[in-house]
């Protein structure tokens, strides 16, 4: 029989996404530690009995798990639930409403009561051991201890080479994007850390994607900071999340953190769909790479060596399919789930040709006017000509290929 009766579920908190400055009962609860989970059905019950080994010989009783689970298909929040009645100082979240792994982290941080707060994967893929390390180095003053793959001590178990580079890549552009954030730890999209309560609290928080880490250094009070090395493990169980999505959402948080506020107060006073435009830029810059590559296979004479009219206008059009399915699956994929159907789709696939046509008509003139009328540099005058076209191009498929008129399958 268990000694301890299973623990209802935490209130799922709601508004503002800030952490209270104070707590319940100041001094019970050192650490807080949230576990944000997504069908982790099969590993959260390793993942808390290590962690409670680990955690109970330093901070019996003065310490917290909180799964926050996004209503996992596999019912993981139903495991950790019964999982109550062994460990007491674990509690769980269901979240039906919101999603994302950001948000599930701050939400566990709203309903924690701990003066440290820290996450952790619920996955066995961040090892739990470096905990004690990271503990140690928030009550040696620092305000941040981050778990790095990168400097001493810390690594990659079996990564692919494209993981690694995207990894990479992605480090180097946020460099060049907000390096007085990004430059402030040598792994800035580790999932894996620990934060004092008094240098987040109060602020208001608004993150994007799977970066957590990103938002606290942008917009927290955070003056010291502290990194242990970490090899991140091969998942046991279950299925990576990791895609492509993860990091665009990345580079979208960093032009979010960049612009200080300027993209939300512009959208705010002028209704601009501002997120959805720089999905479809970055769409319309997968289109560039799918016509060059093309246009090099078909018309290369190291390759096909067709003729280059030729080539072009196929290349021209696959990458036009290739930039119509990415936005009919992520730009407008909210709008594009409410129209299902193969009579619809090919509908919006019609639409879109012609006023990407139509676009690129008025790139001709456009670049001619700026060229030849007003003598800009043809390099610079081609350059507004695509920022006008792509606003051009953005603004009539949300008015016409993508708008809800047919809620109805085919």
């Amino acid at each position: 029989m268990n000694p301890f009766p299973i623990r209802p579920l935490l209130a799922v908190s709601t508004g503002r996404l800030q952490i209270p400055a104070a707590v319940a009962a100041p001094g019970s609860c050192q650490f807080s530690l949230v576990i944000p989970t997504y069908n982790e059905g099969q590993n959260i019950a390793a993942v808390v009995h290590k962690l409670s080994e680990l955690l109970d010989p330093v901070l019996l009783g003065r310490y917290e798990l909180i799964v926050v689970d996004d209503d996992s298909p596999d019912r993981t929040w139903e495991t950790a639930q019964a999982l109550t009645a062994s460990y007491p100082q674990l509690q769980v979240m269901r979240r039906q409403t919101e999603r994302g792994l950001s948000t599930a982290v701050i939400r566990g941080w709203q309903m924690s009561k701990g003066e440290i707060l820290g996450v952790i994967d619920g996955d066995l893929q961040h090892p739990p051991e470096v905990l004690l390390k990271l503990l140690s180095a928030i009550e040696q003053g620092a305000d941040l201890a981050v778990a790095s793959r990168h400097i001493e001590g810390g690594g990659v178990s079996e990564w692919s080479p494209v993981r690694r580079f995207l990894s990479r890549g992605a480090q180097v552009l946020g460099l060049l994007i907000l390096p007085s954030v990004v430059g402030r730890v040598s792994d800035p999209m580790s999932g894996y850390f620990l934060v004092h309560r008094r240098a987040i609290a109060e602020q208001e928080l608004n993150p994007l994607g799977y970066k957590i880490l990103l938002e606290v250094l942008g917009r927290g009070n955070v003056q010291q900071v502290a990194e242990v090395g970490y090899v991140f493990q091969e998942r046991q169980e279950g299925e990576s999340k990791v895609t492509w999505r993860q990091y665009v959402d990345y580079l979208l948080h960093l032009a979010k953190l960049r612009s200080r506020g300027r993209i939300s107060r512009l959208r705010q006073k002028y209704q601009l769909p501002v997120q959805r435009f720089l999905r479809f830029g970055l769409v319309g810059l997968s289109g560039v790479f799918v016509d060059m590559a093309v246009l090099y296979l078909l018309s290369d004479p190291a390759t096909l060596g067709w003729g280059l009219t030729r080539s072009k206008i196929i290349a021209s059009e696959i990458a036009i399919i290739n930039n119509f399915l990415w936005n009919d699956r992520w730009t407008f994929g909210d709008i594009s789930r409410q129209q299902s159907g193969w009579k619809q789709r090919l509908k919006r696939l019609l639409k879109f040709n012609l006023i990407c046509l139509a676009g690129l008509i008025l790139n001709v003139l456009l670049l001619n006017l700026l060229f030849n009328g007003f003598g800009l540099n043809r390099y610079l005058a081609n350059l507004i000509a695509i920022a006008a076209v792509t606003l051009w191009n953005f603004w009539l498929n949300l008015k016409l290929s993508w708008r809800v008129t047919d809620t109805g399958g085919a």
